[in-house]
């Protein structure tokens, strides 16, 4: 027994350190999936608080995963683990069954799982899980001086999060990381069937709605009153593009993604998702960059998600007068991990990221 308790430890701190580690690369990504459940479980309430969050639960699972291996204060760290596990299972569990979020982000975006997938896993951890818990009594600390070692992890865990959180991540998993050709991203993997869709009509006639295709709309009948247009999904493709949300629109709402993706000169993106959320300390870098635009050395656009009145006010308090376009904020947190980010673009290839603090 003693053999089998010492290899489902040794699993299940390493899986929990990796996790951890993989998560801490990126807590915003792991905030911004919280932000998704919390609006499925109608808990939106706790959306602001969805980066603490994040946060300590990466920490916790680097912090839980050390002592696992090493054995620390297993009385407490068994029961911690379980009532952890079985949340994970729940969470996952619900996104497999109700079929309302397809990824659970468990390690993060550098590793997909599918909803089965996870659930499984997680189903796997909670029996190690029990039987650690179980047996907690039996197991004592590797050496003297654990102590030290998980106050070790505790200040790692913590101080590898507030790293990337005041940069940008180690390793940048997204698909909008340096070196990827944004054109070549939006199309679908060779060999790809696409979803394919089915325009909706629905018009009114004496106060009744009705919902019409191309086959029966009623080209004779003029007294039916169009109301809105929807798109039906009628067969689910097989693949999606890696980016399928990058679409550049100016103030007039002419989209200008190709034009801008296609200059032929070194392009700068500015992204804000939100210009009451942005940081501070970057004005004086973006205004000597600015000062390139004015030479006509280069092409700055701002891109936010903010209304017209929330930027002319943003950008009359720090001195931007470079065009600003539209972009939906979902994909502009995508992009950039930070607010505000800047991107570097050649003919549609990114050759830098930067996070404000970090702006050249």
């Amino acid at each position: 027994m003693k053999l089998i308790l010492n290899l489902l430890r040794i699993i299940v701190g390493v899986l929990f350190i990796f996790s951890g580690l993989i998560k801490a690369n990126d807590p915003l990504g792991l905030s911004y999936k919280m932000e998704e459940f919390f609006e499925v479980l109608h808990l939106t309430f706790l959306s602001p608080y969805a980066l603490a969050f994040s946060v300590l639960m990466n920490a916790f699972e680097i912090i839980a995963g050390v002592a696992v291996l090493l054995g620390f204060r297993m009385r407490i760290f068994s029961v911690l683990l379980l009532l952890l596990i079985i949340f994970f299972t729940f969470l996952t569990g619900y996104a497999l069954f109700s079929g309302t979020i397809r990824e659970c982000g468990c390690f993060g975006d550098c590793i997909k799982l599918t909803a089965n997938q996870t659930f499984w896993k997680d189903v796997a951890l909670l029996v190690m899980i029990l039987v650690i818990y179980v047996y907690r009594n039996r197991i004592q600390p590797l050496f003297k001086g654990t102590g030290i070692v998980m106050l070790l992890a505790t200040v790692f865990s913590f101080g590898i999060q507030w790293y990337t959180l005041k940069h940008l991540p180690f390793m940048d998993c997204l698909p909008y990381k340096v070196g990827n050709n944004i054109p070549e991203k939006m199309k679908l993997p060779p060999g790809a069937t696409p979803d394919v869709f089915e325009m909706i009509f629905i018009y009114e006639k004496n106060g009744e709605k009705k919902e019409f295709t191309t086959e029966n709309y009623p080209w004779s009948d003029s007294t039916w009153k169009f109301i809105d247009r929807k798109d039906k999904l009628i067969k689910k493709g097989n693949a999606e593009p890696a980016i399928k949300d990058f679409i550049l629109t100016d103030a007039d709402g002419v989209n200008q993604t190709e034009a801008i993706l296609g200059e032929t000169k070194p392009v700068y993106l500015f992204l804000v998702k939100d210009v009451h959320e942005a940081g501070s300390g970057w004005d004086a870098k973006m205004k000597a960059l600015q000062q390139r635009w004015k030479n006509q050395e280069v092409l700055i656009y701002g891109v936010t998600a903010s209304t017209k009145e929330q930027l002319a006010a943003f950008r009359q308090q720090h001195g931007l007068e470079f065009p600003f376009v539209q972009m939906d904020g979902v994909a502009i947190k995508t992009a950039g991990r930070s607010n505000p980010c800047l991107i570097l673009l050649d003919k549609g290839t990114i050759k830098g990221k930067w996070h404000y603090n970090d702006i050249p």
